[in-house]
């Protein structure tokens, strides 16, 4: 669901008209927390195989419109939650690895243009996470939720960590689980591997109220 941002004072008010000084279990303030590109980034990197693998490229893909939030309550973390939604028309090119030339504009294009197919982003423009456990410490978390790709919601893991105010982790997407053929060239020589890594770099800044 996932760099450099300004950190922000543990320390800060989180909820309007009240200091927030319960750091628990999460090690950071309660409240809500606002999510977007303004604050991080989420990468998605995809990896080679077969006999052609070495005419292809690694990709790492970005999303440039996504939003979520993030709800801390130290006391009862039963009652934190995370959320999430990717625009995927807005996945981006941001590093391709590999491969026997770099990549061309029309390369690019047609990447977004398969990318847009294989995940029918005609009929569902958003993939979405809500989550429905978390569990852990700053040192070592877990979030377990469901994650919606192209109408199809499956459970997932998100594993990570808190420091200084930032949530770092990530996760392990098999297309196949959301019904999502992974993409092949010269007649299956060239494909990308089902297991599609999704990384997140966030900044835990207090939403706006009022």
């Amino acid at each position: 669901m996932f760099h450099s941002c300004d950190t922000h004072d543990d320390r800060r008010p989180a909820r309007s008209g009240s200091p927030a000084t319960n750091l628990g279990v999460m090690g950071v303030a309660d409240g809500t927390y606002a999510l977007g590109p303004e604050v991080g980034s989420i990468l998605v990197k995809t990896t080679r195989t077969g006999v052609g693998a070495k005419v292809g490229h690694d990709l790492t893909l970005e999303p440039t419109r996504w939003r979520g939030t993030t709800v801390v309550d130290a006391d009862d973390l039963a009652r934190s939650s995370v959320t999430a939604e990717v625009d995927v028309d807005s996945l981006e090119i941001k590093e391709a690895s590999g491969g026997v030339k770099p990549l061309t504009d029309t390369d690019r294009a047609d990447i977004k243009k398969n990318l847009r197919k294989a995940l029918d982003a005609a009929q569902h423009p958003m993939i979405t996470f809500r989550s429905t456990r978390l569990a852990g410490s700053p040192e070592a978390f877990t979030i377990d939720g469901d994650l919606t790709i192209a109408g199809s919601t499956q459970p997932v893991t998100v594993r990570g960590h808190v420091t200084d105010s930032r949530a770092r982790g990530g996760t392990t997407v098999v297309q196949s689980r959301w019904g999502i053929k992974p993409y092949s060239a010269f007649f299956g020589a060239l494909k990308l591997r089902d297991e599609v890594e999704v990384e997140f770099d966030v900044a835990l800044t207090p939403a706006a109220t009022g």
